[in-house]
């Protein structure tokens, strides 16, 4: 998946740069074959000393492209030695300099990104490295998505899709169910069988949760799972207030309507 993910920015950065095969080569050192191999994605995993000669040539900022190539890497089973070996290969790439604005919103996303990717993947860990994997494409496509009417939904939309490829799912959405677990009802419980009966009302709950309409869904997990001030939302998912309150405002309705007993309120 994320083999898929480098790729696909080479791949833009080629189409848009106008140069051929041909000058890839000329440019890069490598053989036709084998550059063909790398940008088709098929075959053996491409090495970073290759990797790199193509992110030099067309000029796209190594140090993102590196961790993706690594994360994939080790998806692809490469062992940790291999994955050194050729990082080592190469001259060092020298401080890492991110757009300004860039590390401002890295800053300012981070643990609401985290937070949400959290709610769909359960651990921590997968949660922090697909922000990362975000926040390391938004650098790639920085120009594009600051150049775009709306660069928070912009980043929004990358990180949500990532989170939905990795997530779970259960009857065509996303899973929740484990999330049932980590909720204050849950976790104040008296006793084993006051724990089982809320155990069933929240994960009944979150079925209905993952059922919403995206952006409906997006707010109550931001507000009621992740804890999210309410004044923050708006600007972490790029929708004006007044949408974003409407959009709170009709998931209450249906969860209502669903479970008059439970309130996305106590949740927190």
């Amino acid at each position: 998946m994320t083999h898929r993910t480098w790729l696909e920015q080479v791949r833009r950065r080629l189409a848009a740069s106008g140069l051929t095969l041909d000058d890839l080569v000329s440019r890069s050192g490598y053989s036709k074959t084998r550059l063909s191999e790398l940008l088709r994605g098929k075959g053996y995993y491409p090495g970073w000393e290759m990797t790199y000669s193509v992110v030099k040539v067309l000029d796209i900022p190594p140090w993102p492209l590196r961790r993706l190539w690594t994360a994939a890497a080790r998806e692809a089973a490469k062992k940790d030695t291999w994955i050194e070996d050729g990082i080592h290969a190469v001259q060092p790439l020298g401080p890492e300099e991110p757009p300004i604005a860039h590390r401002a919103f890295k800053q300012a996303m981070g643990r609401p990104y985290t937070a949400y990717a959290q709610a769909f993947l359960q651990t921590e860990a997968r949660a922090h490295r697909v922000a990362a994997e975000t926040f390391d494409i938004l650098w790639l496509n920085w120009n594009e998505a600051t150049s775009s009417s709306n660069t928070p939904r912009y980043a929004w939309s990358l990180l949500r899709a990532k989170v939905m490829a990795r997530a779970e799912t259960h009857d065509g959405h996303p899973d929740l169910r484990a999330a049932a677990l980590r909720t204050t009802a849950v976790a104040q419980a008296a006793g084993p069988d006051e724990c089982l009966t809320r155990t069933a009302q929240m994960v009944s709950f979150f079925e209905a949760v993952s059922r919403l309409p995206g952006d409906q869904m997006d707010v109550t997990v931001l507000r009621f799972l992740c804890h999210i001030d309410e004044d923050a939302v708006p600007g972490i998912i790029g929708l004006p207030p007044a949408i974003t309150h409407s959009l709170t405002h009709h998931a209450r309705g249906a969860l209502h309507g669903r479970h008059p007993g439970t309130h996305p309120d106590t949740l927190e």
